[in-house]
């Protein structure tokens, strides 16, 4: 093709752009296949702007197709497949697997608090590393 003329997109490369993106292509996979340059569909994009949404929506369908594999199964009784659906679909209906977590009998774990240390801090770790345990023992001198 002569330099600095605009490449047209035919029905034909039209077509793949298409099939592609309806597979979850990225640009420039889709560009590969219909043997185009970015550049070619941008300006396509450009002089067709409708084809962006298009295109958005091509991308979109393969997820509306992992959607409708899992509406399927579920209606087919796959129990785990509508355990993992509601998880994730239905929090707010309580179909969330929330743990507690919490200490013996119960009680409340707490939480320990590491503040940052600034530069004069820094020096001081080795001490801090000596402090002792509930039992009295330096932590170095552990057996």
């Amino acid at each position: 093709m002569p330099a600095g003329r605009p490449a047209i997109i035919d029905e034909n490369t039209l077509q793949i752009l298409e099939g592609a993106f309806s597979n979850g292509a990225t640009d420039l996979e889709a560009c590969f296949l219909a043997k185009i340059s970015k550049s070619t569909l941008y300006n396509y994009q450009e002089i067709n702007p409708e084809f962006v949404e298009r295109k958005k929506a091509l991308k979109d369908m393969v997820k509306y197709q992992a959607k409708q594999v899992i509406v399927k199964s579920i209606k087919e009784g796959d129990k785990q497949q509508a355990n993992w659906w509601l998880e994730r679909k239905a929090k707010d209906e309580g179909f969330s697997p929330r743990q507690e977590v919490s200490g013996p009998e119960g009680v409340d774990l707490g939480f320990i608090y590491y503040p940052k240390k600034d530069d004069s801090q820094k020096d001081t770790t080795k001490s801090s590393l000596e402090t002792t345990s509930e039992a009295g023992d330096s932590i170095d001198n552990r057996s």
